[in-house]
């Protein structure tokens, strides 16, 4: 059996997942122009600006042992545009095989980050030509890392017929659908999804049910939801709508990131409530 015609239940994140603890709530780590940040989905501009929810003056390793020290692992650090390198890497060394890391990921510089203490690496723009998904791509990612260590973002937007998926900053719409099918088709060379609903990323007003509602039936494997939520109704929600099988990052609403809707400590209480 090659690669590639492995079976979800084949997969060793997947089997990790289904024999570990829950862990619904996923912690982020999202970095930009090397400063912890929490901006608003779709709001980064060419020249590197954007709309901003809040910044911290804590450094990226100090999240990262906090989530290390609560076990919260299957979080992700994503790098929002350049100049966030070294802080992406100092955060993989507070947590090392704890989180997964995106932003500007290639077949190029994939494995160094593997290297550096990413438990998995995160692809999406890379995976498109302007707005033309390209397959071949994903197979050539998958054939030098593995599978197992690669999580496909497919953040998207709605739109009339369905979700479209959303690239280069979340400003392009792509020709690639959210549906069962694609899901299926890119799901032979990843071990988990990444979706964040962008016409409601950081803006705290609230998830996107329809979609959440959608990812259990799309989605072959693991998938984590981020975009919109803002207290621990939402992770209650998300976690009855999406049958137990859709994790949650929350960001802008937790107060470690300035947010009034959701405390940190909440958040972890409730992965422990799922035991």
């Amino acid at each position: 059996m090659s690669t590639f015609e492995l079976s979800v239940a084949d997969c060793p994140w997947f089997r990790d997942r289904l024999n570990s603890r829950p862990d619904m709530f996923r912690p982020c780590i999202d970095l930009h122009q090397g400063q912890v940040k929490q901006i608003v989905g779709g709001t980064m501009q060419a020249d590197g600006t954007a709309q901003t929810n809040y910044a911290s003056d804590r450094p990226s390793s100090w999240f990262a042992d906090l989530y290390r020290r609560d076990e919260l692992f299957g979080g992700h650090i994503v790098m929002l545009g350049p100049g966030n390198e070294r802080a992406a890497r100092e955060a993989l060394a507070a947590f090392p095989g704890g989180m997964q890391l995106g932003g500007g990921i290639t077949s190029d510089n994939a494995a160094s980050y593997l290297d550096a203490g990413a438990s998995h690496v995160i692809v999406t723009s890379w995976l498109f030509e302007r707005t033309h998904f390209l397959p071949e791509r994903l197979k050539l990612l998958a054939t030098k890392i593995g599978r197992s260590r690669l999580v496909v973002d497919l953040s998207c937007r709605r739109q009339q017929d369905g979700y479209r998926v959303a690239s280069d900053r979340w400003r392009t719409l792509t020709d690639l659908r959210l549906t069962s099918r694609t899901l299926e088709s890119i799901g032979q060379f990843c071990s988990e999804f990444l979706i964040h609903a962008v016409d409601v990323e950081g803006r705290r007003q609230g998830v996107d049910l329809e979609l959440v509602r959608q990812l259990p039936e799309l989605c072959p494997l693991p998938v984590t939801y981020a975009g919109g939520a803002r207290s621990l109704e939402d992770l209650r929600l998300v976690h009855r709508e999406g049958r137990g099988k859709v994790n949650l990052t929350i960001g802008s609403a937790l107060d470690i990131f300035g947010g009034t809707g959701l405390s940190y400590d909440e958040a972890v209480a409730f992965n422990h409530s799922l035991l």
